[in-house]
């Protein structure tokens, strides 16, 4: 297989994430150094290693649900020395990696895994996996005011494709809103909910998918089941194959 897939499969980081080290120089493989993306390695002859370190792909892989706080990125490693992800997960050995992002300030859930392929699935836009947010934005928001949101707004980068979107709650100076999308541009919920000039105060994401936040504290994470995994994966199979 190609050596960035198989660093992925090995818990290393996001194949993305992957293919950056081995462009680096970071990457040998039976002693020396490789940078192009197409080497074809065999985990059963070849030696790989990662910073003088040999890598194995026999570690099992694991998928944790985290409810995140506010004030960590979602990231295994912050250069500017901020808390990430990772550092709320216990004896997680540093080989996950978040799927996908929440902003610093964005709270709510996130997968995090050792898997890339199920990695991608997830976040792969042909794949078109739901997530659902809570947005807290500025002004009170009168319903017609969330129709170009259902029908797709242009934004810098581009028409959003229609999301689902449900005014919950109406304060003196604040709003609730509840947006679904399948898209994962950045900061795209802020940059929808500016456009119609109601600007986000505070943002969480509530589902992906099926799944929800029930029973987990800010902070708090648990095991997806072999169940839930299998789920999502025929979840992402089905809507490559029908566009749903």
């Amino acid at each position: 297989m190609r050596i960035a897939k198989y660093l992925a499969h090995s818990g290393v980081a996001s194949r993305r994430r992957c293919e950056e080290l081995i462009k680096a120089g970071q990457v040998k493989v039976n002693g020396t150094v490789i940078t192009a993306l197409g080497t074809q390695v065999n985990p059963d002859v070849d030696i790989i290693e990662l910073r003088g370190e040999i890598i194995t792909n026999s570690q099992l892989a694991v998928y944790y649900l985290l409810n995140k706080p506010p004030g960590y990125i979602c990231s295994v490693y912050d250069p500017q020395g901020r808390s990430t992800v990772l550092d709320l997960i216990e004896n997680c050995g540093g080989r996950i990696y978040p799927v996908g992002r929440l902003d610093y300030d964005t709270a709510g859930l996130i997968i995090l895994t050792n898997d890339g392929e199920f990695a991608n699935l997830m976040v792969h836009p042909r794949y078109k996996i739901k997530k659902t947010y809570e947005a807290w934005v500025k002004g009170r928001v009168r319903e017609q005011e969330l129709m170009p949101l259902t029908k797709g707004i242009m934004l810098e980068d581009g028409m959003t494709a229609p999301a689902e979107a449900r005014l919950l709650r109406v304060k003196a100076q604040e709003s609730l809103i509840k947006i679904v999308i399948h898209e994962g541009r950045k900061r795209q919920i802020k940059r929808m909910c500016a456009a119609i000039g109601h600007p986000v105060i505070r943002l969480k994401r509530t589902g992906f998918d099926f799944l929800s936040l029930d029973g987990l504290q800010e902070g708090q994470y648990r095991f997806l089941s072999s169940s839930e995994v299998k789920a999502l994966k025929e979840s992402a199979g089905e809507k490559a194959c029908f566009g749903n």
